[in-house]
């Protein structure tokens, strides 16, 4: 995706978070405070998210995609959010989404070329990531789901392949996922799943 972490970016992230009112989107976006900063879990971690700066709970700034991110859930929060669960390409959650192919090959096309053959692998590596089984039925060889914020819920959907078919693999949003996050945050989601994934197998 060509991303190149600008300082000057993640300072008017910075400036723009210190003038809102965190406590007036913490409950819409299932958040907690303490004192200045909006205690925010991505993946499991949490990351301390003010106007101060953005950190994991060592102090730590973490990457341009994770401050990219975690600014925008707050940034972008919904005044009157819909609770729409169906599963949902990023097509889908909005017609005029045009990034397909950074999707594909930054986000799912990794993790067939990190899995394919080792199914195992990669349901130890979702597990670990705190990936759950699917309660949806399908036919998948690994259908499983996780909070990547308290909000956005992803399912990772993965065939393996075999000598008639490639093996294949979707990252699937619930709709109303687009009502939080722009599309290019939430492929960013799906670039930090898939190297957390890939991170986790090694």
């Amino acid at each position: 995706m060509g991303i190149v972490f600008h300082e000057d970016h993640y300072k008017d992230y910075c400036r723009q978070i210190s003038e809102h009112d965190l406590s007036s989107i913490k409950d819409t976006l299932g958040i907690e405070l303490q004192d200045e900063s909006a205690i925010v879990p991505l993946f499991g971690e949490e990351y301390l998210v003010s106007g101060k700066g953005i950190t994991d709970k060592s102090g730590n700034r973490p990457g341009y995609l994770i401050c990219v991110v975690l600014a925008k859930y707050l940034l972008l929060c919904p005044q009157a959010p819909s609770v729409n669960e169906e599963w949902s390409t990023l097509t889908d959650l909005n017609s005029q989404f045009t990034n397909v192919n950074v999707f594909k090959s930054d986000a799912e096309r990794p993790i067939i070329q990190s899995f394919t053959g080792k199914v195992n692998a990669l349901i130890e590596a979702a597990g670990k990531l705190g990936c759950k089984p699917s309660k949806m039925d399908t036919i998948y060889d690994v259908s499983m789901e996780i909070n990547a914020l308290p909000k956005i819920k992803i399912l990772l959907l993965f065939n393996d392949g075999d000598e008639e078919f490639p093996a294949s693999t979707s990252i699937l949003y619930q709709r109303h996922a687009g009502e939080y996050l722009d599309p290019e945050s939430l492929i960013m989601i799906g670039m930090t799943f898939t190297k957390l994934l890939k991170t986790l197998a090694e």
